[in-house]
């Protein structure tokens, strides 16, 4: 398999594309601070997780994993905030977010 081709690599990309879209609705909201936020944490997941399958060495990788970990977390903290503060988060979301935190924290266990 391709790098291009992992499941998590496919996973993030596609989770980072509906946060930028999730994010312009936000904006539209005039909910600036918290889209930033969500926007930088939600696209970095995907770009770490690349990062990670072009790393030097195995240490290399499993650190990049571990950044894409955190911020999968970070941003499932910021999706149950707006949860919690009645904003409509969309259907589906936080369970992508959830399996890629599963996904992620298997690939680390397991390298």
């Amino acid at each position: 398999m391709k790098n291009d081709e992992s499941p998590i690599r496919i996973k993030s990309f596609e989770f980072a594309c509906d946060i930028v879209k999730y994010c312009d609705i936000l904006k539209q909201e005039k909910d600036f601070v918290i889209a930033t936020q969500l926007l930088k944490s939600g696209t970095s997941i995907g770009a770490n997780t690349r990062e990670a399958q072009r790393g030097v060495s195995k240490k290399d990788f499993k650190n990049k994993f571990g950044i894409a970990l955190k911020e999968a977390d970070e941003t499932k903290y910021w999706l149950e905030i707006l949860q919690a503060t009645g904003r409509h988060v969309p259907k589906g979301m936080m369970e992508k977010c959830e399996e890629l935190i599963r996904i992620l924290v298997s690939i680390i266990k397991n390298s």
